[in-house]
């Protein structure tokens, strides 16, 4: 049978589609390689996905109903999904709103009703954020918790999808999880990410902007330790009891909060080279620290991340130097 992962070509998709590939499963790949951030990544990832013979790209926007069904059509035997096309970028959500509410919503909503009406689904994966905690005080973020109180377009998208994927669940008794994922960062990571925003501005003589004056924590995720996540929930859909929906909801984080100049002084000490910091206030929709509670993940599953940022940003510059031919 054949996985279907949206995002395919982002940061996510592609190490996720590596992992999937590795272990024999076909995969059809979907993207539509917008250029929210350079294209030219985004392609070097999907040629080397594309050099899999277990791999098929279909170029298409997920908020686009003819060109989904048109995957459908071609790919009868998918019987697993993993969502993780998304418009992602707190800040960006500000200036174009539009943008996540088509890809974040409208998508998601097309995928639902791809996965529903299949016949075949036995288990919807999608990407939610730690961004849904929004104003929330209490530490460690807990699924438990109420996140009413989203602070930016991108976290209120994003939490919307998680009660339309509740609504099919209960609905259609269609298994769905959602991942909340916390700041992730790794080799093939996007640029406008602080690990590679850090490393780009460091090496070219630039000063890095330090929001909150630096004071700011954040649970950092290396990527790896993400994709065993996300396939560990794949291989786990919540069974189905006939009264509770096949639903289920997870942090996948690193259940620990760095701090922001800790991060950025292993940056450094990887590159060689002292930062110039230019240090701006909170930017509008951004939180302090966050934070995840991974105790339902770690007992449903067996999710335990490995890769402290002391091990983890070091592969990474290693990865951004080859790279950009440094």
């Amino acid at each position: 049978m054949t996985v279907l992962v949206t995002g395919a070509a982002g940061f996510i998709g592609y190490h996720t589609c590596l992992r999937l590939l590795a272990r024999g499963e076909r995969v059809v790949g979907i993207d539509d390689l917008n250029p929210y951030y350079d294209v030219r990544l985004k392609e070097t990832r999907l040629a080397r996905l594309q050099q899999d013979p277990g791999f098929t790209f279909c170029k298409a926007d997920i908020a686009d109903r003819e060109a989904m069904a048109k995957v459908a059509r071609s790919n009868k035997d998918i019987d697993r999904y993993i969502n993780l096309a998304a418009q992602a970028g707190v800040r960006h959500s500000l200036v174009a709103p539009h943008d996540y509410t088509r890809a974040n919503i409208e998508g998601l909503l097309v995928m639902l009703e791809l996965a529903r009406h299949s016949g075949r689904c036995r288990h919807f994966v999608y990407a939610s954020s730690s961004s849904v905690y929004g104003a929330n005080t209490k530490l460690p973020f807990s699924v438990d918790d109420r996140v009413d109180t989203p602070i930016s377009i991108y976290a209120a998208t994003k939490r919307a999808g998680e009660l339309m994927s509740h609504s099919y669940s209960h609905l259609f008794r269609l298994p769905t999880t959602g991942l909340r994922f916390f700041t992730v960062y790794g080799p093939w990571g996007r640029p406008d990410m602080a690990a590679y925003l850090f490393a780009k501005a460091i090496l070219a003589g630039e000063p890095i902007n330090v929001f909150n004056n630096g004071d700011m924590q954040r649970d950092f995720t290396y990527i790896d330790d993400i994709v065993s996540g996300v396939v560990g929930v794949l291989d786990n859909p919540a069974a189905d009891d006939g009264v509770a929906p096949p639903y289920r909801l997870y942090n996948i984080g690193n259940n620990n909060s760095e701090q922001l100049m800790d991060f950025i002084g292993l940056i450094e000490t990887a590159l060689g080279k002292k930062a110039t910091y230019k240090f701006e206030p909170m930017q509008p929709g951004d939180v302090k620290e966050t934070y995840a509670d991974i105790s339902a993940i770690q007992r449903d599953v067996g999710f335990a991340p490995t890769t402290p940022i002391t091990v983890g940003i070091p592969r990474f510059i290693e990865w951004f130097k080859q790279f950009h031919g440094l």
